[in-house]
């Protein structure tokens, strides 16, 4: 990796815990200098403009969200310690600590930023096939009834998870992640064989 492409990676990987807190029109390059260390020019000598900030600081996070739930599901052997593993991620206090990138992105350019919605498009129907995958897997290998409906458990699996972080976040209750993960556990047991 050349200087350039360091410098370029330092500054989206100390960005972007910041954009996904206060939000893409809430960070200014003021915030992106202050957290870098850099002039104004060391910043724009490695972006385009803010913006192409926020899609590299965007595509790290999932990148890094998506890394941590994948390494959870390959550390199971069976499809519910696979599911059990990856809830546990969200379930762990420290992962959403500034909220969802998912969920924070996709909240602020739904209708102002097609280009970063279109990113966390792909990254929600990624996030769902997971579970979709996870669900499919163990009817196949004979773990689960073939009554669970996999498309509809991932969407709805994600739609909860994605609304607990929202709720965590505004009222600081954790509790109300453990209810919906503990909800989620329930229901699949129901589908083990």
């Amino acid at each position: 990796m050349s200087k350039a492409e360091r410098t370029r990676q330092f500054i989206i990987e100390a960005s972007a815990p910041i954009i996904n807190k206060k939000g893409m029109a809430g960070t200014s390059i003021t915030d992106i200098m202050e957290v870098t260390k850099l002039a104004k020019g060391g910043i724009y000598g490695n972006f385009e403009n803010k913006e192409e900030i926020c899609i590299e600081s965007f595509l790290y996070l999932r990148t890094r969200l998506a890394s941590k739930l994948d390494t959870a599901v390959s550390k199971g052997k069976s499809a519910q310690e696979r599911l059990f593993n990856l809830l546990d991620v969200y379930g762990n206090d420290e992962t959403m600590i500034d909220g969802c990138p998912i969920l924070n992105f996709g909240t602020d350019a739904d209708d102002t930023n097609p280009i970063v919605k279109e990113h966390v498009k792909k990254a929600i129907f990624s996030a769902q096939k997971r579970f979709y995958s996870l669900v499919e897997d163990g009817i196949n290998n004979k773990e689960l009834n073939a009554a669970i409906n996999a498309q509809h458990f991932s969407i709805k699996t994600f739609a909860m998870i994605e609304g607990a972080i929202l709720c965590e976040k505004i009222t600081g209750d954790h509790s109300q992640m453990m209810i919906v993960l503990e909800s989620i556990k329930t229901e699949f047991k129901k589908y083990v064989l």
